[in-house]
């Protein structure tokens, strides 16, 4: 990552609330056909969430604590704030003197952009604030919002903008998190009503929506120069699975995420 930083730009995505199970059947059904593509292998790396709800797992995240590959470690982590006794910090490790991953970025030249998706991004008050206010700009609007069937298409729209907007030699590090899985879902599945409700089917679907446009993100973001992708989950959620629905509590369906991170070459 040493290498990395400084020359590529850098894209995270956060498919908020995507369950580990959904996402490795349908890539390995055919039905993310413009993720798999990306993915190594054509698989997600099957790892465990740094925290069970949205803000505690993007704060680990922005710290550099990324979802641990679920099997037995130490884990050499791409990013760490300098910290005496890290047993994750390697020597092509990018570590940093903040205390956070984006003002790192911002100070090594990378314009720092967020498009926030669920309440946690939103801005309409202090809690909502936090996250975004890391970044040099931040995006939201009730478009991008858990509420918009068309959510994702929106945040697409305007990565684009942010993208043509900024000048050729700027560096950046643009964050995306994608409500699309979050709930409500139901209305991604075709024929399903309200009434009908959210379930293990209408995430699918809403998994199926986000693939569709990705493709439009991945080609902005490469757009200028060579980028560095990491596309996760921050968490899962869970389906009446051992009886428990929702997340930001400890089950398997909510700690285990997928995974992934690549290069997409520079389409300019």
């Amino acid at each position: 990552m040493n290498e990395v930083v400084g020359r590529d730009d850098l894209l995270l995505v956060t498919l908020d609330t995507l369950r580990f199970d959904v996402a490795a059947e349908l890539a390995a059904a055919g039905r993310l056909p413009n993720l798999a593509r990306h993915l190594p292998g054509g698989v997600w790396e099957k790892r465990h969430a740094p925290g069970s709800f949205t803000y505690a797992s993007h704060q680990a995240m922005f710290a550099g604590f990324l979802p641990t590959p679920a099997e037995q470690g130490p884990h050499p982590r791409l990013f760490a704030a300098r910290f005496v006794g890290s047993e994750t910090t390697a020597g092509r490790t990018y570590v940093f003197d903040t205390p956070d991953l984006v003002s790192a970025l911002a100070g090594a030249g990378y314009r720092t952009v967020c498009i926030g998706g669920v309440g946690f991004f939103n801005k309409q008050g202090p809690l909502g604030s936090v996250l975004p206010g890391m970044f040099q700009e931040s995006h939201w609007e009730p478009s991008f919002s858990v509420a918009s069937p068309t959510s994702f298409e929106a945040q697409v729209e305007r990565a684009e903008q942010v993208v043509a907007s900024l000048p050729r030699e700027r560096r950046l590090f643009l964050f995306v998190n994608v409500p699309s899985l979050h709930q409500p879902n139901w209305f991604h599945l075709p024929g399903a009503t309200r009434d009908d409700g959210d379930s293990r089917e209408t995430h699918a679907a809403a998994l199926e929506y986000v693939d569709r446009h990705i493709g439009r993100l991945f080609a902005a973001a490469s757009s200028r120069r060579r980028c560095f992708a990491i596309v996760c989950s921050d968490h899962g959620t869970a389906y009446g699975d051992g009886g428990f629905t929702g997340h930001r509590l400890g089950h398997e369906a909510v700690w285990t995420v997928p995974y992934a991170h690549f290069f997409l070459e520079a389409s300019a």
